[in-house]
């Protein structure tokens, strides 16, 4: 499985629109959900949580919990809807994941964690894999990271991301944790030297192809985040230039390819703002842009937008200077 530049799960970001918008851009990135609970898959509406177009794959499912049990059943009930890897997540750090003890928070209970992961690789045959911190609060040497990582290696996990921050418990909101804590990257580095036949994928900070080169050659995938959430033909850039493919979309391309997929999506109650919310970032850079994003504002992304002006976009973009080349993102 090629992960060698992946998307990061993001709430409220990478719901399945998003994921498919994406798709039309790059081929060969790896996507993921946003952290869906366990709890939630077990009592909720499955097919409304878990279901994708096909066209988005490969995609994983991103987990939150720390029920053995209920991860386990989750995993293969994801493996049933057609994913291609379950993901748990132990690095978000807010403090109502914190609550339901989810996240960041479960480092601190390692053998936990292993049992989780035993468990749900007795339900699964999908690749089971975690997203973490280098650590959290006051714990931050890399020993204890160490520790951690080759307990869960244990179980038989293969591939783990790290988030090169640690997680401040408690302390800080989630965007506070996304930017106070400082990077170590070197810490993700030694893992990959201490732990060579495994999978080390690094993420934190990582917004552009300049950055994601020399982070390859010392790790075996980056992960990137924001970057490519308010930035997405960025998607493009890395098709070039880490992917070899020079067959990528002009951002026109893109939005006349998503315009099938908008209409199919609303005769099935899906709202215009649910979707093109997540194209605002398209035309970062370019002439143009700021008119783009101020249509989609005014027109597209509020709760009662008008579906009909879907077919008058492209003539929003071509009459009104929005540069829409193939080139790279600012």
């Amino acid at each position: 499985m090629n992960r060698k530049v992946s998307i990061a799960p993001m709430m409220d970001c990478t719901d399945r629109h998003e994921r498919f918008f994406l798709r039309l851009i790059s081929k060969n990135v790896f996507l993921y959900t946003e952290m869906i609970v366990d709890e939630a898959i077990s009592r909720g509406n499955k097919k409304k949580l878990l279901e994708f177009n096909i066209n988005e794959k490969p995609v994983a499912l991103q987990l939150g919990g720390s029920s053995p049990k209920l991860l386990s059943e989750a995993s293969k009930i994801g493996e049933d809807f057609g994913y291609d890897e379950i993901n748990l997540n132990l690095g978000c750090p807010s403090k109502k994941v914190e609550k339901n003890k989810f996240g960041a928070c479960l480092m601190k209970e390692p053998k936990l964690v292993a049992d989780c992961l035993s468990e749900m690789q007795t339900k699964t045959k999908l690749p089971v894999t975690i997203k973490t911190r280098i650590g959290y609060d006051n714990v931050e040497d890399y020993e204890n990271l160490y520790n951690f990582i080759s307990i869960l290696k244990s179980t038989g996990v293969k591939t783990f991301i790290i988030h090169a921050r640690k997680a401040m418990l408690g302390k800080f909101t989630p965007k506070q944790n996304l930017n106070i804590p400082p990077l170590k990257y070197e810490y993700v580095y030694k893992l990959k030297e201490d732990f060579p036949n495994e999978n080390i994928i690094i993420n934190g900070g990582i917004t552009s192809v300049e950055e994601i080169k020399p982070h390859l050659k010392k790790t075996d995938g980056v992960m990137i985040g924001r970057a490519a959430y308010h930035t997405p033909y960025l998607l493009a850039e890395i098709e070039k230039e880490i992917f070899n493919n020079n067959d990528v979309p002009s951002r026109q391309d893109v939005i006349e390819q998503l315009i099938p997929y908008i209409k199919s999506e609303l005769n099935k109650g899906t709202r215009l703002n649910q979707i093109m919310r997540h194209t605002i970032g398209l035309f970062h850079g370019q002439t143009g842009a700021s008119y783009w994003k101020r249509y989609l504002s005014e027109n597209m992304c509020v709760r009662d937008a008008d579906v009909k002006k879907i077919d008058h976009i492209m003539d929003k973009i071509k009459f009104n200077n929005v540069d829409t080349s193939v080139g790279q993102s600012a």
